[in-house]
């Protein structure tokens, strides 16, 4: 196969275009051309000429001949091998069991790949399946109720499923270990169109069922996944693991345990901590979420293409360095989406996007957040948990102590001044929102640097600060505060067989790169249990 790319072609173009532009790339006649598939479409939005980029793989008769010929061409070159190849295989004979911790996509990932492999993983989830765990969360956002053990963080499927469930990443992957990611979504229910598309998506709705399919995969290949099962306390024994114990008392004997327990998994880390794994502190970011109309997002990045529906609604990605020597960028940015309720603690308000697959709602929103490290809450390893906690009780007191959200109009928080009532633009936020000011919602230097922000994000998407635009407090998940240290092997760096994974260890951020770092971990679990079997 050879591979082809930066083939441009009209927004409006007739399906036999792509054809015709691959023969012409080439220099061959049609029937040369054998067949062909798209790797990648994306967008180059630049006005007015809005276009298709495509990546392409094309078989033909004489590879080599065309090679040759196109030497020069640097847009033409042999197509990589993007198939995946398991690493070992689990023994014929008897094995102590895996344990993998959690089943976002970091932990399903890691559980499917060891189920593929052969070594019938035992899953556990503190929260509920991911049917269940969704009626929970309903019970907040329409009667700001809320149930530490399931909602928004807590259960299968991960914080991901209530997202925009964007399925792309910088993360480097040599290996092309997305694709086998991607090739699971497909083959669990989602569109094929996330094989190719530049920005894949799978929206809240859609991603259930998948998350559904792939846990039924990994049953049918002899994994277990046991849900409501709080691992209160991994068994360490001259730093080695041995174990883990559940909250019911229930001892499950492992070499092996995979933590994959998302951002949010307080008590675990504490847990840890205290039985003396390494933990650090690491950089994360705070912020507000924004909601504008997406039709003014659509304008500023399509200009009379706005609405188009192969284009869809529009997205972006904003970042200003501000003065005080803080950077302010725009996060997890949902299209067509609502501002949700995502707090796993009573008495704190912490809030994230999400969007459904269609992307239709009437709103865009973004976080807007700002960086910060651990200079600025030093000491202990876990101190910006405790920050974090700081801000998110702020929030639930300043909207009104009943899991409504603070908000702010951003001409009155421009303006220095409380919001007394909503404009334009209806906050989508559930239960509801309060009216009121920001300021004290987050330290001093974030306020100065978003309000620094804003203006400049206006000079590139004309209107993001227009004042009726919402600010929503506060959005402080961003990534996890703290970094479990691990080896080359994805090991602890001081206790073996604990195998640190995903967000919630300080190794993705995202749902696909969440899912390769699952995929590596359980390569490395599966190598060392092939060795110790071996031994």
């Amino acid at each position: 196969m050879l591979r082809i790319t930066e083939i441009k072609l009209p927004l409006e173009h007739p399906a036999a275009a792509l054809r015709a532009a691959i023969v012409k790339r080439l220099g061959v006649a049609d029937h040369e051309l054998i067949r062909y598939s798209v790797v990648r479409r994306a967008v180059d939005a630049r006005q007015p000429a809005i276009a298709f980029i495509y990546t392409v793989d094309a078989e033909v008769g004489d590879e080599p001949a065309i090679l040759q010929r196109l030497k020069d061409e640097w847009r033409v070159s042999r197509a990589p091998d993007m198939s995946y190849r398991f690493v070992a295989r689990a023994p014929a004979s008897s094995i102590r069991r895996p344990v993998v911790i959690g089943t976002g996509p970091c932990g399903l990932f890691a559980g499917l790949l060891l189920a593929q492999m052969g070594f019938r993983p035992i899953i556990f989830d503190r929260g509920k399946s991911v049917r269940e765990r969704t009626q929970d969360t309903w019970g907040l956002w329409r009667k700001s109720v809320l149930d530490p053990e399931s909602n928004v963080q807590f259960g299968e499927g991960g914080a991901g499923t209530f997202s925009d469930g964007k399925l792309y990443s910088q993360v480097k992957d040599p290996r092309h270990l997305g694709r086998k990611v991607l090739d699971e979504f497909v083959k669990a229910g989602a569109p094929p169109e996330i094989l190719y598309v530049a920005k894949p998506h799978i929206g809240t709705f859609r991603l259930v069922g998948i998350v559904e399919a792939l846990r039924e995969t990994i049953q049918a290949l002899g994994g277990e996944i046991r849900f409501q099962c709080k691992v209160e306390q991994v068994e360490i024994e001259q730093g080695q693991v041995r174990g883990v114990v559940l909250a019911d008392g229930e001892r499950i004997a492992a070499d092996h345990v995979v933590l994959a327990v998302g951002h949010s998994a307080r008590d675990t880390f504490q847990m840890l901590y205290d039985r003396g794994v390494y933990i650090e502190a690491k950089p994360f970011s705070i912020g507000f979420r924004i909601e504008h109309p997406q039709s003014l997002i659509d304008r500023a990045r399509y200009g009379r293409n706005a609405g188009n529906p192969q284009l869809g609604a529009a997205d972006y990605k904003l970042v200003h360095h501000c003065g005080n020597g803080r950077s302010v960028y725009s996060f997890c940015m949902c299209p067509g989406g609502t501002v949700v309720a995502a707090t796993s603690e009573p008495g704190r308000v912490v809030t994230n996007g999400m969007s459904q697959y269609s992307r239709n709602e009437h709103n865009a929103n973004s976080g807007i957040v700002v960086g910060i490290t651990p200079d600025d809450y030093p000491g202990h390893p876990l101190a910006g948990i405790a920050f974090q906690r700081q801000w998110e009780a702020r929030a639930y007191e300043a909207g009104g102590s009943n899991y409504c959200a603070p908000a702010q109009r951003v001409g009155d928080f421009l303006a220095g001044r409380p919001s007394t009532g909503q404009g334009s633009v209806a906050p989508s936020y559930q239960p509801g929102v309060r009216m009121t000011s920001l300021d004290t919602c987050l330290p001093d230097y974030a306020i100065e640097a978003i309000r620094e922000a804003l203006p400049a994000f206006g000079k590139q998407i004309r209107g993001f600060a227009m004042d009726d635009a919402v600010l929503t407090g506060v959005e402080t998940r961003t990534s996890s505060p703290i970094r479990i240290l691990r080896n080359a092997d994805y090991q602890s760096v001081n206790t073996r067989g604990l195998y640190p994974a995903g967000e919630g260890a300080g190794y993705a951020g995202g749902i696909l790169s969440a899912a390769i770092d699952g995929i590596e971990v359980a390569e490395a679990v599966a190598l060392s249990m092939t060795k110790a079997q071996e031994e």
